[in-house]
């Protein structure tokens, strides 16, 4: 019995021998151990209170954002930039789609850490042009370049959702 009160004592935070100390006394010393983990516990509510109402703000302006409308105008310029020769996508053919998504890649990867949101959604909309063209010509793919092309849409994917995570980071570490 005497070794099962010396194992619950350190989980108190005492050192304490159970021999040394009276029943009240360890009632005390458990008193005041759920007091500290009740304010620890406070405190890491309070702190994810705020962080929840910082995504949600932070979600809410990414909803607005995204229900304005892209400037034709702007997007036919990030086309042109992240396309370059390749920039008229429903004219990609089983041949030249490949190198398309590789020119996209390769400008985006160049190009991610300076962009905006805004710019990353002009970025998604040319992908999913992309890829609408793609599954419009896919039967008539190599095999080897549909593997390829695969390899970069789920690039592409994973450096936007980055992003997104990196911005809500931050977002709910920016004070009010």
């Amino acid at each position: 019995m005497k070794s099962l009160r010396l194992f619950l004592l350190p989980a108190a935070g005492l050192l304490l021998a159970a021999c040394d100390t009276t029943p009240r006394e360890r009632q005390e010393m458990v008193k005041q151990e759920a007091r500290r983990l009740d304010t620890v516990a406070d405190r890491a509510a309070a702190k994810l209170r705020v962080a929840g109402r910082r995504a949600a703000r932070f979600d809410s302006v990414s909803r607005a954002r995204t229900r304005q409308p892209l400037d034709k105008a702007a997007e036919t310029a990030f086309t042109n930039e992240l396309l370059g020769t390749y920039a008229d996508i429903e004219q990609l053919t089983p041949q030249t789609i490949e190198p398309a998504f590789v020119q996209f890649m390769q400008q985006v990867r160049a190009q991610r850490k300076q962009w905006t949101q805004r710019d990353w959604d002009y970025a998604t909309v040319i992908s999913r042009r992309l890829n609408a063209r793609f599954r419009a010509i896919r039967l008539d793919i190599k095999g080897r370049d549909e593997l390829h092309i695969r390899a970069l849409q789920t690039e592409f994917t994973a450096l936007e959702t980055g992003r997104d995570v990196k911005d809500l980071g931050q977002a709910v570490k920016q004070p009010d």
